[in-house]
């Protein structure tokens, strides 16, 4: 027995919307941050010895773009539309070193405001020079950054700033939530070793003889 005509004729537009369901659902966009969860609240200052104030971030141009960059195959890079971050990647890695500073600090970021009188503060600069993501394989991340103290009694001068570099290399699992997830933990790693050197100016008298703390 043939199928009735209009039995047929109803089915096909339930199947054409599940289709367009289907595709919808695969252009979805879905954000992501480098701002790990347990950094998200601002830290809270309250009788903190000296502040921080970090600086606008640079990142490599071809990597600098609202859609997530990956590395695949032979090392070809492809931009993936329906993956982007929640802000300019150059801000995102900002946001998420000056988190991680002051929670590990137990201070506040002052960038963009007159820092409290009489406090020392270390401006941090960070140049990104390399941030590659491979999917299913790792992330590897290179940076040049600099620590520079000045005021509540801090004489200037060169021995009182700090140029060290960074790398990092976090293996991650398939798919893109693991690729964010090895990033955030990338920039945690910096951000340690940027906090590493903080502390180690607080503690030792002499500066000069301070160096780049080496990865762990």
């Amino acid at each position: 027995m043939s199928p009735h005509p209009k039995r047929g004729r109803r089915l096909w537009p339930a199947v054409t919307a599940l289709l367009m369901v289907a595709a919808c659902s695969d252009d979805h966009t879905h954000f992501y941050t480098l701002l790990k969860p347990d950094t998200a609240a601002p830290a809270v200052a309250g009788e903190a010895a000296f502040v921080i104030d970090v600086q606008p971030v640079h990142v490599p141009a071809q990597v600098d773009q609202p859609e997530l960059v990956v590395r695949q195959g032979s090392g070809e890079l492809a931009l993936v539309e329906t993956r982007q971050w929640i802000a300019p990647l150059k801000d995102e890695v900002r946001g998420a070193l000056s988190a991680a500073l002051s929670q590990r600090l137990h201070t506040q970021d002052v960038a963009g405001v007159a820092a409290p009188a009489g406090l020392p503060v270390y401006q941090v600069m960070l140049d990104v020079q390399r941030f590659d993501g491979w999917l299913g394989h790792s992330v590897d991340i290179g940076a040049v950054w600099t620590v520079r103290a000045s005021g509540g009694g801090i004489a200037p001068g060169a021995a009182n700033s700090w140029t060290c570099a960074s790398r990092t290399n976090t293996k991650v699992g398939g798919g893109y939530e693991p690729l964010v997830i090895g990033a955030q933990q990338a920039m945690a790693q910096i951000a340690d070793r940027i906090a590493t050197l903080i502390v180690a100016t607080r503690q030792n008298a002499d500066p000069a003889g301070i160096r780049c703390p080496s990865a762990s």
